[in-house]
């Protein structure tokens, strides 16, 4: 049986794969996309997150052998804009999330690491008095500022992050260019948040979602990588704005190397051990039967078989 050290290591995999209007379901060989034109074999064991938007359907063996091969599954709005259900992650330790939870509850810890989150991304050395409001104060005046740049760069007219989920083709090509490309990040840091143990809700900055950990670290990179490439593909004028800005992320998301940076800069600006978590005699990656006890109480280890053959929105 495969164990998760069999599986490719997070930073080699691919980033995300968004599929809509078709049936997925598995074979011998592995997981097929079918649509009106045929089928489509999918790398299974090299996506980190596979996106399921309107139309798709997929059958229970497809999701056992993602579960499986540690790649999460997103079901999302079309284009991916909006989130709505998504799977647990490929660790069973929760030894980093409640690391994460000791630093997030002590409110010194969390201002130190909301500075380090900062420095991260602004050159600009940070006053050591500065309190949290100030620091997102800051944050607003640095990204205005890079969104009038950018728009100068590429010769285009801004007015503004302003969208309606709910109106989505109402919203100019930037904002929409802005929200599909966000989500695919979104999507790429919670994959990487769940995949090395960390829960998804506890933030630092953003508090009160369930994704506030998520915009914390996407925000690392927003600038420099999905407004950056949003605003470069709407000055490209494509026929299909949201696809060609899916295929510009997953381009720039490869040249930037996320994928290999993202862990490590998690661990970097939480500022733990990128060994946290791995603890002998933890069951990692297994399904375990809580009802399966040996005499004294503790859990046998055994691992579950199945007989089956068988937006994100934040700124």
């Amino acid at each position: 049986m495969r164990t998760l050290y069999d599986l490719p290591r997070f930073s080699d995999r691919w980033s995300f794969l968004y599929l809509e209007m078709c049936k997925i379901d598995k074979d011998s060989e592995g997981l097929l996309m079918h649509d009106a034109r045929g089928h489509v074999p999918i790398p299974i064991d090299q996506l980190s997150l596979l996106m399921l938007g309107p139309g798709t359907s997929i059958t229970h063996p497809a999701i056992y052998a993602l579960a499986q091969n540690n790649c999460m599954i997103a079901w999302t709005a079309q284009d991916g804009v909006r989130l709505y259900a998504h799977s647990m992650g490929g660790t069973f330790s929760a030894t980093r999330l409640l690391e994460q939870a000791r630093l997030a509850s002590i409110p010194d810890l969390r201002l130190g690491i909301a500075r380090r989150m900062y420095q991260f991304r602004f050159a600009e050395k940070l006053q050591a008095a500065a309190t949290m409001e100030e620091l997102r104060g800051l944050e607003g005046r640095r990204v205005r500022d890079a969104y009038r740049l950018l728009a100068a760069e590429y010769d285009l007219k801004w007015e503004g992050r302003n969208y309606d989920q709910s109106s989505w083709n109402k919203a100019d090509p930037l904002n929409r260019a802005l929200s599909t490309a966000n989500a695919c990040l979104y999507g790429i840091c919670h994959a990487a948040i769940v995949s090395s143990g960390f829960s998804p809700a506890i933030g630092f900055i953003h508090t009160g979602k369930m994704l506030s950990f998520v915009y914390d670290i996407a925000d690392l990179y927003k600038i420099d990588l999905s407004v950056r490439t949003a605003f470069r593909t709407v000055a490209e004028h494509p026929k299909n704005l949201e696809r060609a800005v899916r295929e510009a992320c997953r381009s720039d998301f490869h040249l930037f190397g996320i994928m290999q940076r993202i862990i490590p800069d998690i661990m970097e600006v939480l500022n733990v051990s990128d060994t946290l978590g791995k603890i002998d005699g933890e069951f990692e990656g297994k399904a375990v039967s809580m009802a399966d006890r040996a005499e004294d109480g503790s859990v046998s280890g055994e691992s579950f078989e199945s007989d089956s053959a068988g937006t994100l929105e934040e700124d």
